[in-house]
């Protein structure tokens, strides 16, 4: 199983995002397996530090909505080591500060964290097909996985 944690922050970069997508959701992490020596804490990227794993509590979430998706042991194990492989890589600041600057969501140079699970989903083969999204853009609110009928929601509730 994969595990993603969407969130709502209050940063600037967060009530941008809140603003120009008409969401809630400013934010999403993965949530590292139980098994995993990192388990429960959480990867993905941010302005502050780029791609990185972090605490469960590193910020102060307004909300929180965790998703998971079932899938076969090999794709979630494809899924966290491409994850993985991502670390240390810087957050995508031109991607944030405006969606229309043409930039490929799938460059893996750099990353917000919405394109980083995306990618890394698309990569080890969740989605049977590429997604069709603009090559400038995926962000929280964009992401597939909150409309898709392959996910389980849990309400939102504070952290």
């Amino acid at each position: 199983m994969i595990s993603l944690q969407f969130s709502q922050c209050r940063g600037l970069s967060d009530a941008l995002i809140e603003y120009r997508e008409s969401s809630w959701v400013t934010h999403v992490d993965s949530i590292l397996p139980q098994g995993d020596a990192d388990g429960g804490q959480l990867l993905g990227a941010r302005l502050e530090g780029g791609v990185a794993i972090r605490p469960p509590g590193y910020v102060s979430f307004s909300l929180i909505l965790r998703v998971d998706l079932p899938c076969a042991e090999a794709v979630a194990a494809a899924y966290y080591a491409g994850l993985r492989g991502e670390l240390g890589k810087p957050y995508d600041k031109a991607a944030i500060l405006g969606f229309a600057l043409d930039r490929d969501w799938r460059d893996p140079s750099e990353w917000i964290c919405s394109q980083l699970s995306t990618a890394k989903l698309e990569a080890c083969g969740y989605f049977a097909f590429p997604l069709s999204a603009p090559a400038n853009r995926i962000t929280p609110a964009d992401e597939p996985l909150l409309v898709s009928s392959r996910v389980r929601l849990e309400a939102p509730h504070p952290p």
